[in-house]
């Protein structure tokens, strides 16, 4: 594939031409001035609207020509639709969106912790959190009684089904002197809405 440059005339298609099953289908170029961006110079390794169906290790090596398939963008789109939403809902639900620190000391949980190495204390290391479960509760103590964040997590484990190994996203979220109810309550409501406005897509 090369990068094209196209300079011209936007203009209606003809009924002839028309054709509501693409984005352009109503309208159509007509071109004064074509220039070559980026040229292709050998094949590329696989088709980009079939990347999907190409070996793992390939499309990773390749990931700059997978993201421009359509299904994959797609689902970039929808995650970050997906956040977009639920900051928005927790917001709404009298929440502060607060971002814990990502360089800490170790304080093992269920997993191993990612170590690293301090350049200017030698012989010093941080840790990558595991969840934000100590900066939470200082927080619930310093006043702020509702707080949440979409939280990167690192825990040196396995690859799960549900996660990637390593590290994942999560909407984390606390409060202060309330019951396990209340929690309960918050959680439900705002999977609930969330799976009611994108389960279609």
């Amino acid at each position: 594939e090369m990068c094209l440059s196209i300079t011209g005339l936007m203009e209606h298609r003809d009924e002839e031409t028309y054709n509501p099953k693409i984005p352009s289908g109503t309208i159509e170029l007509e071109a004064h001035r074509i220039d070559v961006l980026g040229r292709v110079y050998k094949q590329l390794p696989f088709e980009i609207q079939t990347s999907k169906e190409i070996r793992e290790d390939v499309r990773l090596k390749y990931r700059y020509l997978d993201l421009r398939n359509a299904k994959v963008k797609d689902n970039i789109v929808f995650r970050s639709k997906v956040i977009s939403y639920l900051r928005q809902k927790m917001t709404d639900m009298g929440f502060l969106e607060i971002q814990t620190p990502i360089l800490c000391a170790s304080s093992p949980e269920g997993a191993r912790d990612y170590i690293v190495p301090s350049r200017k204390f030698k012989g010093k290391f941080y840790a990558l959190p595991q969840a934000p479960q100590q900066y939470k509760q200082l927080l619930m103590a310093s006043g702020f009684d509702k707080y949440f964040q979409i939280a990167p997590c690192f825990r040196d484990e396995d690859a799960r089904a549900d996660r990637s190994p390593g590290e994942f996203y999560q909407l984390d979220f606390e409060m202060s002197f309330v019951t396990q109810e209340d929690v309960f309550k918050v959680g439900e409501e705002v999977l609930h809405d969330t799976f009611v406005k994108f389960a279609p897509e």
